[in-house]
């Protein structure tokens, strides 16, 4: 069955859309705002995390996070939220029957949350550990000594979290400004998937969500892409294992090639098929874990791979790596591993759609970031037409040296080889 929205605006300029899926049990209630980590200054760094943590806290209907969490979980539902560099979302799944309940629980913790000083306290202590548990896992903490690398000292390469100086230096006035400015009902979608109708979502909406700020956000300029800060970012430690990552610049949330850089990253490092996983750990043993990924925002992209490697193997890891990277630019992949690539990414989005907490994700993600929302079938149309040819231009696009940042948690960070690895090449 073919996926169908519909969107409407409120009067405030809240957007809604609903993705009905009538054979369901189930709805998915998600509120995206575009207020991430990326429109924070060194003053309020962690406050866009931190304040999702706040929502939960309790408002003035439901005074304490217990009765917040009690009005979803006690429908057999699940609640949550996310912060990222450029969005917040937090969202709720829930029997088809508990709709009502579950948007009135988002719109009070939007429009209603206590925000109690003495909770701030307590609940800053809770987000600093969550900080530490990051530093605390290798495989983790790589990803943000990569992001610093690859930014350098930009709200971009900073951590999501922020720092555990700087969150417990946050108050409940930071929470307040960041509301006002960020918090606007024009900068709000509220995604709905699942058994409903766009009728019975839009009744409940405007009576839950009309009122609100009218702020409109400010606008963020635009990253002024340089070389790599530091083109090798290292942390020892006295562990068994090197954890590698390594980020080039990509293409931005909106670009036409974006559907070529898929199936790229598919060829080079997604699944068991991939170029990175047979050449890294199959044929040459180097490591466990291998793979590729793609991140795209408004104005940037990173292209990212990642192993875990015996500290004794990273250069050559790294060396096999990059010489994959470059094969991208110098060969067109075969017609038969091209046909694989593409067959696979296709199925695996048509896989990731099957939940109603996916359909509602997507939809409002893509709303809010996009201003619109792509059709299924055009993405596999778009995806389907990819040619070899297509790959190699846009990892010419794309794959560079000399853009290129590594970090890497080990007992040795061999700086001075890796840095050598960047600059030769091709």
């Amino acid at each position: 069955m073919a996926v169908s929205w519909e969107i409407s605006t409120l009067a405030n300029g809240l957007r809604v859309v609903t993705t009905p899926v009538p054979t369901s049990e189930s709805v998915s209630v998600n509120l995206f705002v575009g207020a991430g980590s990326r429109g924070e200054d060194e003053g309020n760094m962690g406050v866009a995390h931190f304040l999702e943590h706040m929502a939960f806290k309790g408002t003035t209907k439901r005074p304490n996070a217990i009765i917040v969490a009690e009005a979803i979980e006690g429908a057999g539902g699940v609640l949550n939220a996310y912060t990222s560099k450029e969005l917040t979302c937090y969202w709720n799944h829930v029997p088809f029957d508990a709709i009502e309940q579950a948007m009135d629980v988002l719109s009070d913790m939007l429009n209603n949350s206590l925000l109690d000083a003495e909770e701030i306290t307590r609940e800053s202590t809770v987000v600093q550990q969550e900080i530490k548990r990051t530093q605390d896992q290798p495989g983790a903490f790589v990803g943000e000594l990569l992001g610093r690398a690859f930014y350098g000292d930009h709200q971009m390469g900073w951590s999501i979290a922020g720092t555990e100086e700087s969150v417990a230096a946050l108050t409940r006035e930071h929470f307040v400004n960041w509301i006002d400015t960020w918090y606007g009902a024009s900068n709000i979608v509220l995604s709905v998937a699942g058994n409903t109708t766009h009728g019975q979502v839009m009744t409940l909406a405007e009576r839950l969500f009309s009122n609100g700020r009218a702020a409109t956000p400010p606008v963020i300029p635009p990253l002024d892409r340089q070389p790599p800060a530091e083109s090798v970012l290292g942390d020892e430690r006295d562990i068994s294992q090197s954890n590698l990552a390594l980020a080039m610049p990509a293409l931005r949330r909106d670009d036409p090639d974006r559907y070529v850089l898929m199936i790229l990253n598919a060829v080079l490092g997604r699944g068991m098929s991939s170029r990175l996983f047979k050449e890294v750990r199959e044929r040459r043993g180097l490591a466990y874990s291998v793979g590729s990924s793609v991140s795209r925002y408004s104005d940037c992209g990173m292209l990212a791979v990642s192993a875990g490697v015996s500290p004794e193997n990273v250069n050559e890891a790294t060396s096999v790596i990059l010489d994959e990277l470059d094969k991208l630019k110098a060969e067109p992949v075969p017609p038969e591993e091209l046909k694989k690539a593409i067959d696979y990414t296709v199925g695996s989005f048509r896989l990731s759609l099957e939940s109603t907490m996916a359909l509602g994700q997507r939809a409002g993600e893509s709303l809010l970031t996009l201003g619109e929302i792509e059709p299924v079938e055009n993405v596999v149309q778009k995806l389907r037409a990819v040619t070899a040819e297509d790959i190699m231009r846009v990892a010419k696009r794309v794959i560079d040296r000399g853009k290129t940042a590594i970090a890497l948690v080990g007992p040795e960070v061999p700086e001075k080889e890796l840095t050598a690895l960047l600059a030769g090449g091709h």
